[in-house]
Order: C-alpha cells, then sequence, then structure tokens
C-alpha cells in the first residue's frame, strides 16, 4: 500500500512534465513562425524597394531616351512599366513647375493654399507667416507671425529669417498645421530658384494659382497623353483659345531638347502579392561632380509609406 502514493506523485510529475514540454515546443513553434512571417514581410519590402528604384533609374533614362518620340515628359502625367513581374508607376515633375517657397511672393503662396481649399483669410495668414519665416531681416509683415507671435505660442524659436532648406520646414512655421504640409507638400520645392513656376509643367493646384484659363483641360490631355508620350491629338482640335493654349504648354513639355535640369521622381512598385512601396527622389541631370554619375541626389524617401 505504500508504494501507490509515489506511483501516484511520479504519474503527476510526468504528466506535469508533458504539459511543460509541449509548452515550450508550442513557444518554438510561434517563435519559428513568426520569425519566418517577418522575414518575409522584410524581404518583401527589400524586393520592393529594388523594384522602385529600378523605376526611378529607368524614368531617369527615359528623360533623355535616344528615341525623342520615347522620351517621358517631366509634367506630372503617369507612365506605366512592368518590371521582373510587378507593376511600376511613375511619375516625374520638373522642379519648374511646382512653387518655390523661397522665391514665390506672397500673392502666390495666398492662391495656391486657395486652390488646396484653405480659407481665403486663413490662406492670407499662413502665406504671410511662410514668407516671414524666410524673411532676412526678422521683420515680420502685414499679418506675418514675427517673433513675439512664436514666443506668444510656446515656441522657443522665432522665425528663421533665411531661406527653406526642405519643404518639411514648413511644418516649424506658425499656423502651419500637418494637414496643411500634407497637401502643400506635393506642390512646392526648394529647387527651382524660380518666383512663378512654369505653367507646362505644374500641376492643377498650381495652374489654377497662376490663374491658368486651360488648367483642366492641360491636365486632361496629359493623362490621355501619358501612355503614349504624345500629344492626344483628337482633344488638341477643339476648337477655342484655351484649347489652343493647352496644346502649346502640352508641347513645350514634350520638347525635343536634352533635359539637364532638376526632376522630383515618384516610383510606385506594385509586387505579385499585392504589397507596394514607393521610392521618391528630387535629382538634379547636371552638375553631379563625379565621373559617371548619371544626376545627383538632392532629396531622397523610400519605404512602403514614406512622409
Amino acid at each position: 500500500m505504500s508504494g501507490r502514493p509515489a506511483r501516484g506523485a511520479a504519474l503527476v510529475l510526468v504528466l506535469w512534465l508533458i504539459v511543460l514540454l509541449t509548452a515550450v515546443v508550442g513557444g518554438y513553434a510561434l517563435v519559428a513562425r513568426t520569425g519566418h512571417l517577418q522575414g518575409r514581410v522584410e524581404t518583401g519590402q527589400l524586393q520592393g524597394d529594388a523594384v522602385a528604384r529600378a523605376g526611378l533609374e529607368y524614368a531617369v533614362w527615359r528623360l533623355n531616351h535616344p528615341e525623342p518620340a520615347l522620351r517621358w515628359h517631366p509634367d506630372g502625367r503617369p507612365y506605366r512599366w512592368e518590371y521582373d513581374g510587378a507593376q511600376v508607376e511613375v511619375r516625374i515633375t520638373d522642379e519648374r513647375g511646382r512653387v518655390d517657397l523661397n522665391r514665390a511672393p506672397p500673392q502666390l503662396l495666398q492662391a495656391l493654399l486657395q486652390a488646396l481649399g484653405t480659407d481665403p483669410g486663413r490662406a492670407a495668414a499662413l502665406a504671410a507667416a511662410i514668407a516671414d519665416w524666410r524673411g532676412a531681416d526678422g521683420t515680420p509683415g502685414p499679418g506675418a507671425a514675427g517673433d513675439a507671435a512664436y514666443a506668444a505660442a510656446g515656441r522657443a524659436y522665432g522665425a528663421k529669417g533665411a531661406p527653406f532648406e526642405s519643404a518639411a520646414e514648413l511644418l516649424q512655421v506658425l499656423g502651419i498645421e500637418p494637414d496643411d504640409y500634407r497637401r502643400l507638400r506635393p506642390y512646392v520645392t526648394v529647387h527651382s530658384g524660380l518666383p512663378q513656376p512654369e505653367a507646362a509643367f505644374a500641376a492643377l493646384p498650381v495652374l489654377e494659382a497662376l490663374g491658368v484659363r486651360d488648367a483642366a483641360l492641360l491636365v486632361q490631355l496629359r493623362g490621355q497623353a501619358g501612355g503614349a508620350g504624345n500629344p492626344a491629338a483628337p482633344d488638341l482640335q477643339r476648337p477655342g483659345a484655351d484649347a489652343a493654349s493647352a496644346a502649346h504648354l502640352l508641347q513645350r513639355a514634350e520638347g525635343g531638347a536634352v533635359r539637364r535640369g532638376t526632376y522630383s521622381i515618384d516610383s510606385l512598385a506594385r509586387l505579385p502579392d499585392g504589397s507596394r512601396t514607393v521610392t521618391r527622389a528630387v535629382v538634379r541631370l547636371q552638375g553631379t561632380g563625379a565621373p559617371g554619375m548619371a544626376y545627383m541626389v538632392l532629396a531622397w524617401e523610400e519605404g512602403a509609406s514614406p512622409q
């Protein structure tokens, strides 16, 4: 009789050991599966980055394709390309088609903000604050936010009094909210050096800010010409001064001269599994300073959803 309690205790111990081993094996299996899934995600991200980078490199080459009729045009129209089973969509914008934060007058900045849906009164205040930020003397203009206003808002800095170094500096300007920056970012630059954008390369909100009457028609023509890179002949035959002006601007964007300017390139890669990766860069096709370099990188963002 004395041996039965010992045998019972041994049985309980064995059962607990089985439970413990099951937990250990289950935990190991979970860790292994998690690591496998993480590895797949990282591999997919690397593949997406490589495909998006290939799209950017291809876009640089197509900007100055040996055959002028096959060149891609830097006015923001989409170009689609297939690479290693992935779908790539590329948009190229000449930086001259964007509003330069360091050179644009406040009236143009206000018009752009209004074209993007900002209330006129607030648009005027934000435009003045942007102009004040880049001002050289630190003296606020009418309606602008001076250093005292920054201090009153609890910010440890005042207006910079120097040029914007990147568009992201807008987030430091008093009154600019993240949503304002998100809407402005695609249409502003610090690289053109122009007080007024070139309409031939500008997007619709910039065209509206410039007061171009044929803005919507021009954007429509770009979309129709996007795949082939050629003007959409049927629509160019539409009567009226607006159609003629739109055709002229479209043809300027499609000029055959060798391109050596500064361009923003967005390359969106869609992999067969449905994942997406974007590479965005601002590149200059001249003055690289190094033999064999096709371009100089001025700005670079990449990832699944770069900011």
